[in-house]
């Protein structure tokens, strides 16, 4: 293959991969967080001591996943590969970025961002945000990470 498509290939595998994590980031917080490993997930939605949740098990298994195929493709060569877990990486950073850091103020201490002045980060955190209002497993709102409605932008930012 040409180069110059080698290349065009690879940076369309990690921005449709990247993108498409959203979905399965939606898939796995609906159906597996909120479902049979709610007991990893659930002190995500409650008050608990200490930094680290049960919860954190879901980036180390995302951030292994995401090794799991960035090590071999770049040692083998093997670049759709590689553009496949770089991907999953961009999408695992994003989520950091929001979620952790902007979100959750996991590094209060250093973040002072807040609030945002674009509306669409207001429109996630206010997804999100209302995620959160419930303690319970059986919440049915605003499963996504990195995208949100705009029926959000209705809801109050504060």
């Amino acid at each position: 293959m040409d180069p110059v498509w080698e290349w065009v290939l690879n940076i369309g595998i990690v921005l449709v991969v990247a993108v498409g994590m959203e979905f399965v980031a939606w898939f796995t917080h609906k159906y597996v967080m909120h479902g049979f490993l709610w007991y990893l997930h659930e002190d995500h939605h409650r008050p608990h001591e200490g930094r680290f949740e049960k919860n954190d098990w879901f980036a180390i298994f995302f951030a292994i996943l995401s090794m799991a195929t960035v090590i071999p493709g770049a040692y083998f060569q093997i670049w759709p590969l590689m553009s496949f877990g770089i991907g999953m990486t961009l999408y695992g950073v994003g989520y950091m970025v929001f979620h952790d850091l902007l979100f959750h103020k996991r590094l209060k201490k250093w973040i002072k961002v807040w609030p945002p002045k674009w509306v669409y980060m207001q429109r996630i955190i206010k997804a999100h945000r209302i995620h959160h209002s419930s303690t319970d497993q059986g919440s049915e709102k605003a499963f996504g990470f990195l995208f949100a409605s705009k029926k959000y932008d209705k809801e109050p930012l504060t």
